[in-house]
């Protein structure tokens, strides 16, 4: 069998996931230790991550030709490959949440809604919170003046009663 149709199944799965991403992050993950790396796993399954570590070369075939082609000029050295179909910015506050506790980890960069951010653009992408946590906020802060409202006009009704 040819060196390219064993790539090629490799190539296919890759740009399958990359098939309705929203975003895509590089990660330099040497220096990981097997414990760090399973619980990075870990908390990319939980947030809806695909966290998979592939040869550069096949990335660079699988992106070529889709919005994710910038990432190849990143493609360097030990990579993985953080993607999300669903949030745009999990795999970038996964990985650095991790990275935190982490220190060898490194956000390389990444691919979000179409555009591209370097390791610094990534890094300020990291702390956007969730969709749910924004929508939370924003609902926190509609109801708050609603209450508010309802205890005031709670209290004239009942000074009216009195009276």
């Amino acid at each position: 069998m040819a060196k390219i149709e064993q790539k090629q199944p490799v190539v296919q799965e890759i740009k399958d996931y990359l098939d309705g991403a929203k975003s895509v992050v590089l990660v330099d993950y040497l220096g990981l230790t097997v414990e760090q790396d399973t619980n990075l796993r870990k908390a990319a399954r939980e947030a809806g991550v695909i966290y998979k570590v592939y040869k550069n070369t096949m990335v660079n075939l699988a992106v070529k030709g889709t919005e994710f082609e910038a990432l190849t000029k990143d493609l360097e050295g030990p990579t993985a490959v953080a993607i999300s179909k669903e949030d745009s910015t999990a795999p970038a506050r996964v990985v650095a949440n991790f990275a935190k506790t982490a220190k060898k980890l490194e956000l390389k960069s990444g691919v979000v809604e179409g555009v591209y951010y370097d390791a610094d653009g990534i890094k300020v992408i990291a702390t956007i919170p969730s969709r749910e946590e924004l929508l939370s906020k924003f609902l926190g802060s509609i109801k708050s003046p609603i209450t508010n409202f309802a205890r005031v006009i709670n209290q004239v009704a009942e000074q009216k009663a009195e009276a």
